[in-house]
């Protein structure tokens, strides 16, 4: 508008200044040269005639900046419609965020992990924000000064929706970290009760056993009351299909004491009339004291017998390897000729073979020789007296053919 303004006067100073010109001109034809009147006319009017392109060329510059005017105006209107267009688009990708931002709040309630992916796809909304921001900015630069005034106000706009869209984003993290603390509360509330549970649901059912063990116990005594032995003794005649083990369990009598007061054994089948005799309490405990001494003797005369055995055997070893050892230390010093070992003088050639046979299966050599005493038993011979004298010990050692009698002679 300024520049039109002085255009006009421009034009206007130039026209005044042709009038003035031809005025000066026209007053000194006519005070120096009247005849050339008509030719400085001709020549104002040639001027005249020449004028009107001067006046059409302010008419091309009339059209002209009306038409930059037209052009400002259609670049203003163009740059208000586009920061209109940007600031509808930047409130329909606010929407579009909000609208996501609820829908992954909601996902986070359920997935903590979204809540990364929200803040990235946050992040990179703005920076897609920022760019385009920075893009209008550096295009609206690039317009005439007409046209900072929209710009400044779309920037403004822009600023504070980024304000608000901050304030937003602020908020509905603050909001979904108090539903985050409520859930994990809540987590552990129900946590809490489900243990309290736990523990209650414990302790009942171990009150439970208890009461069924003491109950169970309450029956089986009660049953064992009532299945005691009698308090005299009984008799009882047997029945078709009776049986020690089958009347034990009756009267509640062991089996060996029922058989040790009837003077049988635990394995003896009874006859059908027979009659027993059942024994009172005060006899089963004493033939139990009985019976528990008599396994115990037994039990001591086992480990008697064992210890005898060992006993033996060890002699038995001893014995025969000193046998072996006199055996190997026989010298040319010693008696010459073999010995023997006499273990038994019989009445009798058959008592005598009796007991060679003895001697025989324990894995002796034995012969027999006939005495005016009797017939002598000997086992051997062996060279040297030393060995036949290990011979001796070995036998008279050996439980197999028990024997401590047995004596070295000369054999030849």
């Amino acid at each position: 508008m300024n520049f039109s303004r002085q255009a006009l006067l421009g034009i206007g100073m130039i026209i005044g200044g042709s009038v003035m010109l031809y005025a000066m001109v026209q007053q000194i034809g006519d005070n120096s040269q009247p005849a050339p009147t008509l030719a400085m006319v001709e020549s104002s009017s040639t001027e005249q005639t020449t004028q009107p392109p001067l006046t059409t060329d302010i008419e091309t510059e009339k059209r002209i900046l009306a038409q930059k005017q037209k052009e400002r105006a259609a670049r203003v209107a163009e740059q208000e419609r586009r920061a209109q267009q940007f600031l509808i688009e930047q409130e329909a990708a606010e929407a579009e965020a909000l609208a996501k931002a609820r829908a992954e709040s909601q996902q986070y309630i359920t997935n903590t992990t979204a809540a990364d992916d929200s803040d990235s796809a946050a992040a990179k909304k703005k920076d897609d924000t920022a760019s385009a921001t920075a893009s209008l900015e550096g295009t609206e630069s690039s317009e005439s000064a007409d046209s900072n005034t929209a710009q400044a106000a779309a920037a403004e706009k822009l600023k504070t929706a980024q304000q608000q869209e901050a304030k937003r984003q602020a908020a509905l993290k603050e909001q979904q970290a108090a539903k985050e603390l409520a859930q994990r509360q809540q987590q552990a509330e129900q946590a809490k009760q489900q243990a309290e549970a736990k523990r209650q649901a414990e302790a009942e059912r171990q009150a439970a056993e208890k009461t069924a063990a003491k109950k169970q116990a309450a029956e089986k005594a009660a049953e064992a009351a009532k299945k005691e032995p009698p308090k005299s003794p009984t008799d009882y005649e047997v029945k078709r299909g009776d049986g020690l083990i089958k009347l034990a369990r009756q009267y509640n009598v062991p089996v060996e004491a029922l058989a040790q007061a009837n003077n049988m054994s635990p394995s003896t089948s009874l006859q059908l009339g027979q009659t027993l005799t059942i024994p009172s309490r005060k006899q089963v405990q004493r033939l139990e004291r009985e019976a528990a001494a008599a396994e115990k003797a037994r039990e001591a005369k086992r480990k008697k017998e064992e210890a005898l055995a060992k006993k033996s055997a060890e002699a038995k070893r001893d014995a025969q390897q000193k046998l072996r050892d006199a055996r190997q230390q026989v010298k040319e010093t010693d008696a010459k000729g073999s010995f023997g070992v006499q273990v038994a003088l019989a009445n009798d050639q058959a008592k005598a073979d009796e007991l060679a046979k003895k001697f025989q299966a324990a894995g002796y050599q034995v012969k027999t020789s006939p005495t005016s005493r009797g017939v002598r038993v000997i086992v051997g011979p062996e060279r040297g007296k030393v060995a036949a004298l290990a011979l001796k010990d070995k036998i008279n050692s050996d439980p197999k053919v028990n024997t401590t009698s047995a004596w070295v002679l000369y054999w030849r």
